[in-house]
């Protein structure tokens, strides 16, 4: 049990916190948060020029004092309620259980009015309410029991945006991109097949009557061919496999093929 002369000593610890909150609150006006927009803090008068890697920044350290002035205050809330108990004669004793907080703990945590044991959770493990609805990947969901298809993922939706325009431009790349349009990481990727030659090939559904429909695509992967002097992007079939590719008086120069 905390003897009279700790509580006197403890007082002093937490009125001394508290002015120490007080002064850190008025002299960066709570953190901010009495600014009604961010560029205040920037003394600009309009975020409209500037660059979106510039607005990431600010609205990072906009989050950052959100985030301290919301610990500040609930240090805040803490201090004035051990004071409260102490004016009160309950100081010492945990709100939950009644039990005696050890003097090591409040000589450690002076604002504590509880023991270890009903000490509230300092980090929260819930999940935000909004992905009981969210689809994976947002959502809550078990890989062993999701399906195995191809699922649309955070990548998806990321490149689904950036097709809108990004920040990036040709010279963000190794590589330089030739369209605004293609700013953004994997931008090449296929869209609703996997291998380049499926946006113009196709069948008939025994696999059967293979026919190229030419397009756009079909010409880049020609010309891709040609200048690396190739058949497949994967190298020259062999012999046995050029049948189902080849035009009739091309198959004699198999006889030819080392």
């Amino acid at each position: 049990m905390v003897s009279p002369a700790q509580t006197e000593q403890l007082k002093s610890i937490l009125t001394e916190q508290k002015k120490s909150i007080e002064d850190r609150f008025q002299i960066n006006n709570s953190f901010g948060m009495e600014w009604r927009f961010p560029q205040e803090s920037t003394s600009e008068l309009s975020a409209y020029d500037n660059h979106p890697a510039d607005l990431g920044t600010e609205l990072y350290e906009r989050e950052k004092d959100l985030a301290l002035n919301e610990r500040e205050k609930l240090e805040y809330s803490q201090i004035n309620r051990a004071l409260e108990a102490i004016q009160n004669g309950t100081y010492g004793s945990c709100e939950v259980c009644g039990d005696d907080i050890p003097n090591e703990r409040l000589e450690a945590v002076p604002s504590t009015t509880f023991c270890i044991k009903h000490a509230p959770q300092a980090v929260s493990h819930d999940r935000p309410v909004e992905e009981g609805v969210l689809m994976p990947p947002f959502g809550k969901f078990d890989m062993d029991e999701m399906d195995e298809d191809t699922a649309y993922d955070a990548e998806d939706s990321w490149q689904d945006a950036a097709e809108h325009g990004t920040s990036n431009s040709p010279s963000d790349f190794a590589n330089p991109k030739n369209l605004y349009g293609d700013m953004y990481i994997e931008a090449e990727e296929q869209i609703g097949y996997v291998e380049s030659y499926e946006n113009f090939i196709g069948n008939d559904m025994y696999g059967q009557n293979i026919t190229v429909y030419p397009n756009e695509r079909h010409e880049e992967y020609e010309a891709a061919l040609d200048e690396e002097g190739i058949m497949t992007t994967f190298g020259d079939l062999h012999p046995y496999e050029l049948d189902p590719y080849v035009e009739p008086d091309e198959k004699k120069a198999e006889k030819d093929w080392p």
